[in-house]
């Protein structure tokens, strides 16, 4: 957004630039391991709330707000896994929600569907989000099919109330990454794989709208796609090689965890590239119009381009697709693995057999660095003293923390 003031002595016009605001709120156990996993990365110019009822899970977290949600009513003991004491937690702590998303342009909810927080909370929040007049983009993880019973019939009722107060639904089905990992992948890396597909489908959106570029996506084209109706899709892919950026476009639209992208339904595509000095327009031209062929003519296609020198020989691009659908975000929406940006910091990523490993866990250094750094001040949290009986956290996990 550019703002403008008039200097009248010197008959001038001055020009100021406003960074949109966004917000990212992680409810629940899985949301808060998202937003820890992008303060570690070092992402900036996003601001990150955490919201949870159990208090010494926020307590935990690395968020700068936090929220306890409902503390009359659960007294900070988690929801139980169930939903409607998560909805009526929210609902307890609505000012506070209000008052931490307030002056937000877009707000990020991510949370993992199936338990009693995050399913119970998420539509909550989202809805007060929609009420503060900011674009509302939901990115929530459903529960592996092991995970049987009251877990998927929460899931599947939690998203047909957040699906209501959302201008775009994000799903990740978590079996999908399971069906592209390698066998030997420890329970406890599958479960934080999921928790990182969240974090990356934030980071994937923000970079577009925060990072100024060659060729500029701004806010208001984001904000048009996002609410422009229709289901949307998100998809991220990375290329090497002298036909990079043509080889990211391709990864992006055939990933495994995709289902078969209708290009010819859209109504609308932002092609983000980032790329490093090596990344030349015949590339990029190259790339776009095999992405026009396959579209419908009448669709709104918005390129743009980041420079990142550190990038050399490789490309990403970032593909948000609308119109997808006749019912107004319907919600099927997939997240591919590939790494979404270079962090802030540089360290090297845990081997886990993927094709792009997702993980760049902080050295002992850039972690210390990173625990004594002086927070912002913080929501005063409840502590407690005692065995949590938050059930959002599977049995055999429970059973491991104690």
């Amino acid at each position: 957004m550019i703002e403008t003031a008039r200097d009248t002595e010197n008959n001038s016009t001055a020009f100021t630039t406003r960074k949109p605001v966004l917000k990212v709120v992680g409810v629940g156990g899985g949301g808060s391991n998202a937003i820890n996993r992008m303060i570690e990365l070092g992402i900036e110019g996003i601001d990150f709330i955490a919201a949870n009822t159990d208090g010494q899970a926020l307590k935990n977290s690395l968020a700068p707000v936090k929220i306890q949600l409902g503390p009359n009513l659960t007294r900070g003991l988690g929801a139980g896994g169930k939903p409607q004491v998560g909805e009526s937690a929210a609902e307890e702590s609505a000012k506070e929600i209000h008052a931490a998303l307030y002056g937000a342009d877009m707000v990020f909810i991510a949370a993992g569907m199936g338990g009693g927080t995050g399913t119970g909370a998420a539509s909550i929040i989202s809805r007060i989000s929609q009420a503060i007049g900011a674009v509302t983009v939901a990115i929530v993880s459903l529960p592996f099919s092991f995970e049987a019973g009251r877990r998927q019939i929460n899931a599947k009722e939690g998203l047909a109330k957040l699906r209501q107060f959302t201008d775009t639904l994000i799903t990740v089905p978590n079996d999908r990454l399971l069906q592209i990992a390698p066998h030997d992948l420890p329970l406890e890396m599958a479960f934080r794989l999921a928790d990182d597909v969240l974090r990356q489908g934030i980071q994937g959106i923000s970079e577009l709208v925060l990072q100024p570029g060659v060729i500029n996506v701004d806010f208001a084209h984001v904000r048009q796609m996002i609410q422009s109706g229709g289901g949307a899709l998100l998809a991220i892919g990375q290329g090497e090689g002298d036909e990079k950026a043509h080889q990211a476009v391709e990864r992006a639209l055939h990933h495994p965890l995709l289902d078969s992208v209708p290009l010819d339904q859209a109504t609308g595509i932002i092609v983000n590239f980032t790329g490093g000095n090596d990344l030349t327009f015949l590339e990029v031209a190259e790339a776009m119009e095999s992405l026009q062929q396959r579209t419908n003519k009448r669709a709104n296609i918005i390129p743009g381009i980041i420079n990142a020198p550190q990038m050399h020989d490789r490309v990403q691009v970032i593909l948000i697709i609308t119109g997808i659908g006749s019912t107004p975000v319907s919600g099927t929406v997939l997240q591919t693995l590939q790494g979404i940006a270079t962090p802030a910091v540089n360290n090297r990523p845990v081997e886990t057999g993927l094709v792009q490993p997702p993980f760049i866990p902080l050295s002992e250094s850039e972690t210390n660095k990173l625990m004594n750094q002086e927070q912002p001040e913080r929501m005063e949290v409840m502590e407690y003293t005692g065995v949590s009986n938050n059930l959002d956290v599977p049995a055999f996990i429970r059973r491991r923390m104690r």
